[in-house]
């Protein structure tokens, strides 16, 4: 099998290309990879000529840009379009849910409430018009080699500024486990919705306190905040299909 990663130089991206055992290309927006492809998503043109210049067995899309609509929801658009004919999974986020109705199943549909999520829940419409037989792998806080979680919780312990809300609850994923389950999932014959989160829902502070722990800081350092948003992915279905085990936040920062 070979493997085309988009956002290769990203967190998951990383730990996809170490993880995969076939042969992997990887792209890159900015930061350069070793062996990588540029390749910006926002350029159908551009995607197209990648495809075409790899030629893939699989696509697993995982650039994006938080800020950017284009980066996100267009990119992925533009990369559906270029891969077809290829099996794509595609990386989305429990952004495209509001946590009015949690937990989320596989068969919720979208409410998104920010920007964020609007662009995620856009490129999941569009990548599942285009692509029928593709995965739309939503997940939610991805936690473990040096996350923006983790970093989060040493600038605050070290008395930076910021706060972990109390009342942000979600269900948190080792970066391992999550690329394993992307990987076994792109090897599969699996389309449509699959949820990849942790069983342990937690507040923001709560992993704060064990990644605290964890790393030798003290708890009682972190300041909480408040932000209600109640978004648990139920990932019941999906583990099901997955011979990877997805661990619970307790257990991975135990």
């Amino acid at each position: 099998m070979k493997l085309l990663i988009t956002g290769g130089a990203g967190y998951l991206g990383r730990e996809l290309v170490r993880l995969a055992d076939c042969e992997v290309v990887a792209t890159y927006g900015r930061v350069p990879v070793p062996g990588g492809v540029p390749l910006d998503v926002r350029d159908r043109a551009a995607a197209e000529a990648v495809v075409r210049q790899v030629r893939p067995d699989v696509v697993i899309h995982t650039a994006y840009r938080q800020s950017d609509w284009r980066t996100t929801a267009d990119g992925a658009a533009n990369m559906a379009i270029a891969a077809r004919g290829v099996r794509l999974v595609h990386v989305s986020s429990d952004a495209v849910f509001s946590g009015a109705d949690s937990p989320y199943d596989e068969d919720a549909m979208p409410d998104p409430i920010t920007p964020y999520g609007a662009a995620k829940a856009a490129a999941e419409t569009a990548v599942g018009a285009i692509d029928p037989s593709a995965v739309i792998a939503r997940t939610s806080l991805v936690v473990g080699g040096g996350s923006t979680q983790e970093a989060m919780v040493h600038a605050i312990a070290s008395g930076q500024p910021g706060a972990l809300f109390s009342d942000n609850i979600r269900c948190p994923i080792h970066v391992t486990d999550l690329a394993s389950a992307l990987l076994e999932l792109a090897r599969s014959a699996h389309a449509g919705i699959a949820h990849l989160a942790g069983p342990d829902a937690l507040s923001r502070y709560e992993m704060g306190r064990l990644i605290a722990a964890r790393d030798g800081l003290d708890p009682a350092s972190l300041r909480t905040g408040s932000g209600p948003s109640d978004i648990r992915l139920d990932g019941a279905r999906t583990q099901q299909l997955l011979a990877t085990r997805i661990r619970g936040a307790r257990e991975f920062l135990g």
